[in-house]
């Protein structure tokens, strides 16, 4: 029975992962931590409800060193002595500035929630990691944050969002090659434009949908995939019209 811990777990992607993981049989998936800033979601409640205590709820502020620490100390004290086996950096934030670049005054903001904040909270869970079986750290980033496919996305009024998630990428790759030699599996993954708050409703894919695919990804991480950058896997959208195709493939970055 392995152990996640979800950051950014009240709504939309975070909500959806607590949820298709606790769907799952309990001789797979054992305990959900599913973390938020507050308990004030009620679709988190009626999960944590339902979940015969598969599904705890604790709060974390990702971006609040005290929160973190108090968290990580909750978790160690819920896992009586066992290991942490995966972490899913989900929580992060996206902006939207018709001025593009020259009107970005947040780029601060953004970058402590996307980048440091996922940095504090990987460091913050690695002696509980060590413990665990599986040693895996997913962190959920975007196309939007690869250099490669800029042009792609080169009218998408986002450019905070942009330039962190692709020090994201370059955050996770710094833990990849510093902890393999621990047996950690450090990937990134892209969900994909889903319908969610972020997303909105023209959305290409359901949250749900989104949620399966990255849980399936999650489940079958291993060392081969170490330091890498992943889209899910959609059938009927491998070759999918406009911005964004969904084939299981490694992301140019």
């Amino acid at each position: 029975m392995a152990s996640f811990l979800i950051t950014g777990s009240s709504r939309g992607l975070g909500l959806a992962l607590a949820t298709r993981l606790a769907s799952l049989p309990s001789g797979q998936v054992g305990t959900i931590f599913a973390t938020a800033r507050q308990d004030n979601s009620a679709q988190l409640k009626e999960l944590i409800s339902a979940s015969s205590g598969r599904v705890e709820f604790v709060g974390l502020d990702v971006t609040d060193k005290k929160s973190v620490q108090e968290a990580t100390s909750l978790v160690e004290q819920k896992l009586q002595g066992k290991g942490l086996d995966y972490l899913i950096n989900n929580a992060g934030a996206m902006d939207w500035n018709p001025a593009g670049v020259e009107g970005m005054d947040n780029l601060n903001e953004i970058f402590n929630l996307n980048v440091t904040g996922t940095h504090e909270v990987t460091r913050a869970f690695l002696p509980l990691l060590r413990r665990g079986e599986k040693k895996s750290v997913i962190n959920i980033s975007t196309t939007l944050g690869s250099v490669a496919r800029a042009h792609v996305y080169e009218q998408t009024r986002s450019p905070a969002y942009k330039i962190t998630k692709a020090a994201l990428n370059m955050l996770s790759v710094q833990y990849a090659q510093q902890y393999a030699s621990e047996g950690f599996t450090f990937l990134l993954v892209s969900p994909g434009w889903l319908q969610t708050d972020l997303g909105g409703s023209r959305a290409d894919l359901p949250v749900e949908t989104g949620a399966e695919k990255v849980v399936d990804i999650v489940l079958k991480t291993g060392a081969h995939q170490n330091g890498k950058f992943v889209n899910i896997h959609v059938p009927g959208w491998e070759n999918a019209e406009g911005n964004n195709s969904y084939a299981g493939e490694e992301v140019e970055w």
